[in-house]
């Protein structure tokens, strides 16, 4: 029985500053493995925009005297295009799609791997992650960033923030809020948030850093992290 798992793929982890190189090299391996163990399964990875999201956005607000959020988001939009080219590149053996940059466009989804980056403004790579979950019918989609779990809030700001290991979708959109707001810092965007509640999906939370952690969740074994819906 094939089983499709998506995994939203953070920038933060990608490229937190420079590349990662470390980090994908041993990502890539691990997906190898994991594709060889379960030969009928099929992964998508949607990839976020991390630095050169930030880096370009800061720009853009320091030299225009006002910038546009949809302006805003369309660099966000294209620093996941970079993103997920390297992805791609990286899995060219498991992927002969193109990458994926509107999640409701004609897809065949002809191997074993598919990878996707940002649509359009309004959201951020977390909503293509749902509507590709909903239209493959995966359950489950996994957010992989860098951190390991969800706080009751900003733990950088509130030192008292308690790490939560499940959580329901209407007390956690009560944390994210309704409004999507460009380079916001959120575990799971708010617009994902709703369409991931409407289409009865569960999200899982993880640091995506600890491989051994992320291929536990793909296998069904025990893992740390948050479980949301």
């Amino acid at each position: 029985m094939q089983h499709i798992t998506v995994l939203s793929l953070g920038g933060s982890i990608i490229a937190p500053e420079n590349v990662d190189h470390e980090f994908l090299r041993r990502f890539a391996t691990a997906m190898e493995t994991y594709l060889s163990d379960h030969p009928t399964d099929k992964v998508i990875i949607v990839t976020g925009g991390g630095a050169p999201a930030r880096i370009y956005q800061q720009a853009y607000k320091r030299v225009s005297a006002q910038p546009a959020e949809e302006l805003l988001d369309w660099i966000g939009i294209a620093a996941t295009h970079l993103n997920g080219t390297l992805v791609r590149a990286l899995f060219a053996d498991h992927c002969p799609d193109p990458l994926v940059t509107d999640p409701t466009a004609p897809i065949a989804f002809d191997g074993r791997i598919l990878v996707a980056a940002g649509w359009k403004p309004g959201f951020s790579s977390d909503t293509d992650a749902v509507y590709l979950a909903k239209r493959f019918g995966a359950k489950t989609v996994i957010n992989l960033s860098n951190i390991a779990k969800v706080y009751t809030a900003d733990p950088k700001l509130e030192p008292d923030a308690k790490p939560i290991d499940t959580i329901g979708w209407a007390d956690f959109r009560k944390m994210v809020g309704d409004t999507w707001i460009p380079g916001k810092n959120v575990p799971f965007d708010p617009i994902a948030s709703r369409e991931a509640q409407e289409g009865g999906l569960q999200v899982v939370c993880a640091d995506g850093r600890n491989i051994e952690n992320t291929f536990a969740i793909l296998r069904n074994e025990h893992f740390e992290g948050t479980v949301i819906g």
